[in-house]
């Protein structure tokens, strides 16, 4: 048998199908959890605006070239958090630069609860059911 020691396995890493809603989610608990522990530049980057879905392709557009930067030294991590969170290993992250857009980070709990309300509504019933504060 002439099998090399080095040879790697091809790893067969799941592609499992999401839509926009899931990463949107995920990226969202991402955000959070950097809050929690302190990260807030990360976290206001990635709370700016909603990022798109390519493909598997999450398209976010940042109000400038300092803000990429800052982001580009933590999408390491996001992405590795996505693809194990979304069950997709060909998901990646761009950077695009758009001057034009407007900051709408959530600054408050009321804004941050508008903010995941929107991306997923049966926040609200569970909020009422519960009789929870924000």
């Amino acid at each position: 048998q002439t099998t090399k020691p080095n040879a790697k396995e091809e790893a067969h890493l799941p592609t499992e199908a999401f839509n926009e809603t899931d990463m949107l989610l995920q990226w969202t608990k991402y955000a959070q959890r950097l809050s929690d522990r302190g990260h807030k530049i990360m976290e206001s980057l990635m709370l700016i605006n909603d990022p798109k879905l390519q493909g598997t392709t999450v398209v976010h557009e940042l109000p400038n070239e300092s803000a990429k930067i800052d982001f580009e030294s933590g999408k390491h991590e996001l992405v590795g958090y996505l693809r194990g969170k979304l069950h997709n290993h060909d998901i990646d992250i761009r950077v695009v630069v758009n001057e034009s857009i407007d900051s709408r980070k959530a600054f408050t709990p009321q804004d941050r609860y508008n903010r995941l309300n929107e991306i997923n509504p049966s926040l609200e019933l569970l909020r009422k059911t519960f009789d929870l504060d924000f």
